[in-house]
């Protein structure tokens, strides 16, 4: 975590995100963030291409991480397992948990943030997918699959952010399992069998 704190891309992002949780998004400036974070505008700028970034930059790291291990995974895993395993490596690439409470706070509190975030998860999910194509499975399945294992991710994610002691990887274990009981259960709703 030194090591987070220490650079200047790590310095600009806990100030920002400071002053994001103190004064709001919207009031707060570039300007505001270099001079708390003890850097030039020029820096912030040399890092991010604006204010928002500071949120959203570290995506594309999650991404490239997750979609290796999928790639990575065993050739005999089912599409969901493969996704699953991925998944439970995920916490090497994340910011420090208060940074990632002060970061979900701060897309909570506006509505354009939130699209975006709403936006980047869908280009997470997208990526997931084409892995999982990449290993041989056919569109339709590896779509349900990602989209399975997304909402085990943002589950785990949640209990991950609100519980101090929690590992990320036995939370996407158990949230797997609970799909998994939700996907067997059986109603008296609509048959099982698909019609066309």
């Amino acid at each position: 975590m030194a090591r987070w704190e220490a650079d200047p891309r790590g310095r600009l992002e806990r100030a920002a995100l400071e002053l994001f949780t103190e004064r709001g998004y919207d009031q707060t400036t570039v300007a505001q963030i270099t001079e708390r974070a003890g850097l030039t505008e020029r820096s912030f700028y040399r890092h991010y291409a604006d204010k928002r970034e500071v949120l959203f930059g570290g995506g594309e790291e999650l991404e490239k991480h997750l979609v290796a291990a999928v790639g990575d995974a065993g050739a005999g895993l089912a599409p969901l397992d493969a996704l699953i395993t991925a998944l439970q490596a995920a916490e090497a690439v994340f910011r420090p948990r208060d940074a990632a409470r002060k970061r979900r706070d701060a897309i909570a509190a506006n509505p354009a943030l939130y699209e975006r975030e709403l936006i980047k998860l869908a280009s997470l999910s997208a990526a997931l997918a084409d892995t999982l194509a990449r290993r041989g499975v056919d569109a339709r399945t590896a779509q349900l699959a990602t989209d399975m294992a997304m909402s085990v991710f943002r589950l785990a994610f949640e209990r991950w952010i609100a519980e101090d002691d929690a590992h990320f990887a036995a939370l996407v274990r158990e949230s797997a399992h609970e799909l998994r009981q939700v996907a067997n259960t059986t109603g008296s709703g609509p048959s099982s069998s698909p019609t066309r």
